[in-house]
C-alpha cells in the first residue's frame, strides 16, 4: 500500500469545496487560474479539524487572488493556527504541493525521507515550498507546506474580500466558530489589519451565514 500523509490545510484549502479543485482540477469560483489535478483523484480517505502550534499571517501578492494569502510560520509566537487536515498518498500530497510551487504536477516526493532528520525540508525559497512535518496522526505524519519567511521577515499583504470569505467558509465547515470567533482569528493574524478594521472584517465574515457558536480552543 502507498504511503499516506495527513496534508495540514490552514488557508484556502480549508474550504473542501475549494480543496477538490487540487484533485480534480479546474477553475475555482472567483479564483483567475485553472489547476490541472492530481495524477489520483480520489477523494481524500478521512479528514479532520485540527490546531496547530505556530502563527498565521498573510503576505506576498497572490496572482490567484490579487491581495495577501495566509502563510504558516510554525516556529512562530505560541497560538492556535486552525487547519483541516487531509488523508492523502503520498503522491496526491505531492501534486498538490506542486500546484501550490506553481509546478506541473507528476513527481512524487520522499515525503517520509525529506523530514526523517529534520522537520523542514526546503525544496525552494518560494511562498509554498518549505515542506514541514506539524505532527502526527495516527501514527501517520502531518505534514504542510509554507514560505521560509516569519511575519517579522515577510512583506505583509492584506487578503482580499474573496479570498477572506473563503478561509471564513472553511473556518466555519472544519471548526464550528462562530462569525465572532472567526473574526478575531482572522484580525489577530498579522497583515489583515494593514486594510481590514473588525467592523468591515466582521461584516464580510457574516455574510457567509455562519453556525452557532463553539468558541476557540484555548
Amino acid at each position: 500500500m502507498e504511503q499516506r500523509v495527513w496534508y495540514a490545510a490552514y488557508g484556502s484549502n480549508l474550504c473542501r469545496s475549494r480543496f477538490q479543485f487540487y484533485l480534480t482540477g479546474g477553475r475555482p469560483p472567483k479564483a483567475t487560474r485553472c489547476y490541472p489535478g492530481a495524477r489520483d483523484r480520489t477523494p481524500p480517505h478521512d479528514e479532520r479539524a485540527v490546531l496547530l502550534p505556530g502563527q498565521l499571517y498573510f503576505a506576498w501578492e497572490s496572482t490567484t487572488w490579487t491581495g495577501g494569502v495566509a502563510v504558516y510560520d510554525p516556529a512562530g509566537p505560541a497560538g492556535a493556527v486552525a487547519a483541516r487536515v487531509y488523508l492523502l498518498t503520498t503522491a496526491q500530497f505531492s501534486d498538490i504541493a506542486a500546484q501550490e510551487m506553481h509546478r506541473p504536477p507528476g513527481t512524487t516526493l520522499d515525503v517520509y525521507g525529506l523530514l526523517t532528520h529534520a522537520p523542514t525540508a526546503v525544496l525552494g525559497d518560494g511562498r509554498y515550498e518549505t515542506l514541514h512535518r506539524v505532527g502526527e496522526l495516527e501514527g501517520l505524519p502531518v505534514v504542510t507546506f509554507s514560505a521560509p519567511w516569519t511575519a517579522q521577515t515577510a512583506s505583509l499583504n492584506a487578503p482580499s474580500p474573496n479570498y477572506l470569505q473563503l478561509l471564513a467558509r472553511g473556518l466555519r465547515e472544519s471548526q464550528g466558530w462562530s462569525a465572532d470567533d472567526i473574526t478575531a482569528y482572522l484580525l489577530a493574524a498579522p497583515g489583515v489589519n494593514l486594510s481590514w478594521d473588525r467592523i468591515r472584517l466582521a461584516s464580510l465574515v457574516a455574510s457567509e451565514g455562519h453556525s452557532q457558536p463553539r468558541g476557540l480552543p484555548t
